[in-house]
């Protein structure tokens, strides 16, 4: 069975700064970027010191062959908007971005590695562990 990771902004960020989510990445027959978590990268890079360090190593990540931004599509909408009420019926909000991120993650059918414990609520979303630790 095919392994799709999914990487929320967080768990870039930490493979980035620290390594974490190195063997989960090197185990993935394909890493997927949604393009809401390079939005939020975008801005990060631009907010800080090291725009084009930063902007360089993403280039090259993406150049990766396993490595895929994936687009909202019409069914990510869909996916959205039934999450959406969802946690509005659960009266467990999460952050907008965040709606969509688990939206692709269903889409594509992946992992979602992050440290936002926040996805729990939707138990439809299958959070990655990184191998030898607990998930978020």
């Amino acid at each position: 069975m095919e392994l799709i990771v999914v990487l929320d902004t967080n768990a870039y960020s930490d493979w980035r700064t620290s390594g974490h989510w190195h063997q989960k990445i090197a185990i993935a027959d394909r890493v997927i970027l949604p393009s809401i978590v390079v939005g939020e990268l975008l801005h990060g890079f631009r907010k800080g010191k090291v725009l084009e360090e930063n902007l360089k190593k993403l280039h090259a990540f993406l150049k990766e062959p396993q490595v895929h931004v994936f687009p909202v599509t019409l069914r990510t909408a869909e996916i959205y908007s039934e999450l959406l009420v969802q946690l509005q019926i659960q009266g467990t909000p999460i952050p907008t971005n965040d709606i969509w991120i688990a939206a692709m993650t269903l889409e594509c059918r992946g992992e979602l590695a992050t440290r936002d414990s926040h996805f729990r609520v939707l138990p439809q979303i299958d959070l990655a562990a990184e191998p030898g630790k607990r998930q978020p």
